[in-house]
């Protein structure tokens, strides 16, 4: 799965000022990011709000960077939840043909043992033939996905490529690392970690900030992938701050914050979320300007 190494940016949802969704803005976030270097889009995954958006809002969105992508880089899309019958239905009825890979995250607020999380992507990975990511984020699924249970699910079924691991445990992720087959992936969903991640073998990362510094985060990516280690811890410590400041109050309220200082979007999300206070604005902005 060469398409998923390097680079790869997790696409928020651009809203106007009524709340709908602004497809001229994500086109222009799309071209931004080609632009600039991202190695491929991730689609409807946390960041873009996917809880609070509709079946039709979805599909325009869809449909939107497909259309803005033109075949330019991979895309993959996000197809998950904690109802096991209703992921491998979605994935049975969705035309996946616009995408390298579907992103799928562990199941969150039922608490599954890890036999549970097992037999929850046993049912995924038999429902299609396309390439599944495995997606562990225990802050948001209040459960943790240990490598054994990654390594058993890479050793049994073939379509099961890679995880984004956003644990942000460097220790765990080094255990993947060492536990999974040689060409399954390690991706990065941790944007503060990406950097050591990839130097201990991770293939490299899932980003937030990656779609608001797309060509400082990608060369990062990039440099220490060919081993270009002083280069890219100095791009690393250059957006440490920056990092910290557009997950301060949540995302994707932070990177809406970070987009809309940069011309492309407006910061406006959909509650239960809230946007950026004027203090952690003004704080991006500043950062902003003298990077």
């Amino acid at each position: 799965m060469q398409e998923l190494i390097g680079t790869g940016v997790a696409l928020i949802t651009p809203f106007d000022a009524q709340g709908n969704p602004d497809l001229n803005a994500l086109t222009a976030l799309v071209d931004f990011n080609i632009e600039n270097g991202v190695d491929y889009l991730v689609v409807l995954g946390t960041t873009a709000e996917s809880a609070t958006l509709t079946a039709a809002e979805k599909s325009a969105v869809k449909a939107c960077i497909t259309a803005a992508n033109k075949g330019r880089v991979p895309e993959v899309l996000g197809i998950g939840g904690n109802n096991t019958a209703a992921v491998v239905e979605e994935l049975k009825t969705t035309d996946l043909s616009d995408y390298t890979a579907v992103l799928s995250v562990s199941p969150y607020y039922n608490k599954p043992t890890q036999e549970g999380i097992y037999q929850h992507f046993k049912a995924v990975a038999m429902a299609t033939d396309k390439p599944i990511i495995l997606y562990n984020v225990p802050g948001r699924t209040s459960s943790n996905m240990t490598p054994e249970t990654v390594a058993r699910l890479a050793v049994d079924f073939d379509n099961v490529v890679a995880i984004k691991e956003a644990a942000g445990d460097m220790v765990q992720a080094m255990e993947l690392i060492r536990q999974v087959p040689e060409d399954f992936l390690v991706i990065s969903g941790d944007d503060m970690i990406t950097l050591p991640m990839v130097l201990a073998g991770g293939a490299g990362v899932i980003s937030v900030i990656g779609e608001g510094m797309p060509a400082e985060f990608s060369a990062m990516v990039h440099l220490a992938r060919a081993g270009h280690n002083d280069q890219a811890r100095a791009l690393q410590y250059q957006l440490m701050p920056v990092i910290d400041m557009i997950f301060e109050e949540g995302n994707p309220a932070g990177i809406k914050a970070l987009l809309e200082h940069r011309g492309i979007c407006s910061a406006n999300v959909r509650l239960p979320l809230v946007e950026a206070s004027a203090g952690l604005k003004a704080r991006i902005g500043d950062f902003l300007r003298e990077f």
